[in-house]
């Protein structure tokens, strides 16, 4: 697969290859995206004919780069008698600004030819190549082509235009340009798409559906990483992946479905959307650092909270959703994806971070506000989560286009049996039954507390006990010593060994006496490569180092196994598996992707990409969040932060910040201490700083 390269802001995205071209493969869908619609599948410059190629790519914000350029075979880079500068950025519209340098000591003329297509695919329909219905035009007009697809009433339309005058045709724009001795030519394209409604009228313009200059963005991005704790340490990498981290999550800002909440989109290509679960974890892991992506989530999804059954969408009353789709399959109910709630997690997960919330920014409030959403999300567990009448959460499709699998392991074989047969359906799988557990607690806290309602609460307390007592029975497997992956339609035990069990650490809900064989096996050779725990243990039938759910390692599961680790006081292993994820993150370039392979250590020495991975992906940037929250041991208790730092030694002297929350601001210092077996090492040269004021301080 040929290196992409991209900007995004929100959910707007362009990707293309190391010249700036966007020529369509079937490899990767080139193209620049917005609500979820390509709005340019082609975007080719030539001079004089030539393609060009790449001296360099700088890449300045994550909305904007620069090319460098020069025309020709690689054979001519030594003496380019022209070179071209493509300096591009998002920020509302898509912009290009051209740059046409002449390095002769004489004048010369050159044509300069940028190719313009667009199919206006939604973005499944572009990785898979598929052909659209409707009708495509194309208008060349005075200053601008307009490129147009209608189907029915949905129409689409992509609108080019440049600042200075060229020969437009339907395939797009021609420049015929003199330049003096070393002079220099420019102009600046504009690219803004547009979905118009029944009647013409504008739904969705400017790719956004606003504008902001470029200085206005690079002031918004200084005062994001301004408002996060400032993270100083011994070791750079650490440093370098906060930051990352913290610019990921300002690149995925979006403003959709409401103008007063900005949404997190989850991952770069596929998933520049809502899913509610990666906006519940992602709100989890950065309440340390950036407790408004809580609040956001919170309040857009108890917002758009299921009110009516709904069986192509797989909505119930209570039930929180699984994802928004804003591309023209949704409007045609080719796919329920418009507003699908078919996932089994999300709901208690609502409960899970909204008690979370409280517990670090004090803000009674919002949970008073949505004492109705939380009350009905408790209710779902209990009646259309409880399909079989057994107390236990289970789910089962009835979209015929939506997930069979329901869990955060949606493909459609990621529950299996250790021999890698499939179950029927109904499936409990284990780590929702821990999310049940965990949130009818929280949910007990928040009435006793807030919503009045004493009885509530200990009809709850009592409610998850039993279920504790009942899941600690049938989930586990005496003679393998470990807990199911998932209960059957007949009630039989789903036998595979995998990572959904170190998610019931962090709910709460193993027992005790069972806390160290689970451990031991997340930390057996099967499960453990070295890097992370894989998703699926190597000696099962379905494990695949580079299945998706059947043996990759995922950064966020790892980061809620290792707040399970501190939960129940394993540090040392919550320690060894940070340091695994943070020596990964140095070979991603200090971006944690969405998923890699599941390799062994010893045998590749380093970690392996996933083809079609996400990057940047919400809830892996907001793993290093999590990772340094269980370092440094940071629990909020009453009106203080308790910190209890478990640091590995090689990375030396950890301080964080001005650390927000219901105390005000705090810092939390720690000092390596925990040993760590022999691996390769993250490099230390402390202290390094990283904030939003400059980078290294």
């Amino acid at each position: 697969m040929k290196e992409l390269v991209d900007i995004l802001d929100g959910n707007t995205f362009m990707l293309s290859d190391s010249r700036g071209d966007v020529d369509p493969s079937p490899d990767y869908p080139s193209g620049l995206f917005a609500w979820d619609t390509r709005f340019l599948s082609r975007w080719v410059l030539t001079v004089d004919g030539e393609r060009l190629h790449a001296l360099s790519v700088d890449d300045l914000q994550y909305f904007e780069c620069r090319f460098f350029l020069v025309p020709g075979e690689p054979t001519h880079y030594v003496d380019a008698k022209t070179s071209v500068i493509r300096h591009r950025s998002l920020s509302g519209a898509f912009e290009e600004q051209l740059t046409v340098l002449n390095h002769r000591d004489e004048p010369v003329e050159l044509t300069l030819r940028v190719e313009v297509d667009c199919d206006f695919a939604d973005i499944f329909d572009a990785r898979e190549a598929r052909s659209l219905p409707g009708r495509a035009r194309r208008f060349v007009e005075p200053g601008r082509l307009r490129l147009r697809r209608d189907r029915e009433r949905h129409v689409s339309e992509t609108v080019v235009s440049t600042s200075e005058p060229a020969e437009i045709d339907e395939h797009g724009l021609t420049f015929r340009i003199e330049l003096g001795a070393h002079g220099a030519w420019s102009t600046t394209l504009q690219v803004v798409g547009v979905i118009l409604g029944a009647g013409g009228r504008d739904v969705r313009e400017n790719l956004r559906g606003y504008e902001q200059t470029r200085p206005e963005k690079r002031r918004e991005l200084r005062e994001w990483l301004a408002q996060a704790p400032k993270l100083t340490c011994d070791c750079e990498p650490l440093a370098d992946v906060y930051r990352q981290s913290l610019v990921d999550l300002a690149a995925l800002q979006y403003t959709g479905l409401t103008s007063q909440v900005r949404l997190t989109a989850t991952g770069l290509p596929w998933f520049m959307t809502i899913f509610g679960r990666h906006s519940l974890i992602t709100g989890f892991q950065a309440l340390p650092f950036k407790p408004q992506l809580a609040r956001s989530a919170l309040w857009v999804l108890g917002l758009l909270q299921g009110g009516r059954i709904d069986d192509f969408r797989d909505e119930e009353p209570g039930k929180i959703l699984h994802e928004i789709r804003y591309g023209e399959p949704g409007g045609f109910e080719d796919s329920p994806y418009t507003t699908y709630y078919g996932t089994a997690d999300c709901t208690p997960l609502f409960v899970i971070l909204l008690d979370e919330y409280e517990r670090w920014t004090g803000d009674a409030d919002t949970v008073r506000h949505l004492e109705s959403e939380a009350r009905q999300a408790v209710a779902w567990i209990d009646s259309y989560g409880n399909l079989m009448d057994d107390g236990y959460v289970w789910y089962e499709r009835r979209s015929p286009g939506g997930l069979e699998n329901q869990g955060w392991k949606d493909s459609w074989n990621a529950i299996s049996y250790a021999d890698g047969r499939l179950p029927g359906t109904p499936r409990a799988t284990c780590e929702l039954q821990g999310y049940a557990y965990d949130a009818k607690m929280r949910a007990a806290r928040l009435a006793r507390r807030f919503w009045n309602d004493p009885a509530y609460a200990d009809r709850l307390e009592r409610e998850a006990a039993n279920l504790r007592a009942r899941f600690n029975r049938d989930f586990w497997i005496a003679e393998r010593g470990y807990y199911a992956l998932a209960l059957d339609a007949e009630g039989g035990q789903v036998d595979a060994l995998a990572s959904n069990m170190g998610h019931l650490l962090w709910s709460g809900i193993v027992d005790e006496s069972r806390a160290r064989q689970v451990v031991d096996h997340l930390f057996s050779r099967p499960l453990f490569s070295g890097w992370g725990v894989r998703t699926l243990a190597d000696d099962q039938a379905r494990y695949n180092p580079i299945g998706y759910h059947t043996g990759a390692i995922w950064p966020w599961d790892n980061s809620i196994i290792a707040l399970g680790l501190r939960r129940y006081g394993f540090v040392e292993e919550a320690a060894r598996l940070a340091m695994g994820l943070l020596e990964a993150s140095r070979y991603f370039g200090a971006r944690m992707p969405e998923a890699f392979a599941g390799y062994d250590r010893q045998l590749t020495r380093y970690p392996v990409q996933y083809p079609r991975a996400c990057s940047p992906h919400a809830s892996s940037a907001g793993t290093p969040l999590a990772l340094l929250r269980t370092m440094l041991g940071l629990r909020p208790h009453e009106d203080h932060l308790t910190i209890d730092p478990a640091i590995p030694e090689e990375l030396g002297r950890v301080e964080l910040i001005d650390i927000l929350g219901r105390w005000g601001r705090t810092d939390a210092f720690g000092r390596g201490r925990v040993h760590i077996e022999p691996a390769e090492r993250l490099p230390a040269r402390g202290p390094v700083a990283r904030d939003g004021r400059g980078g290294d301080r």
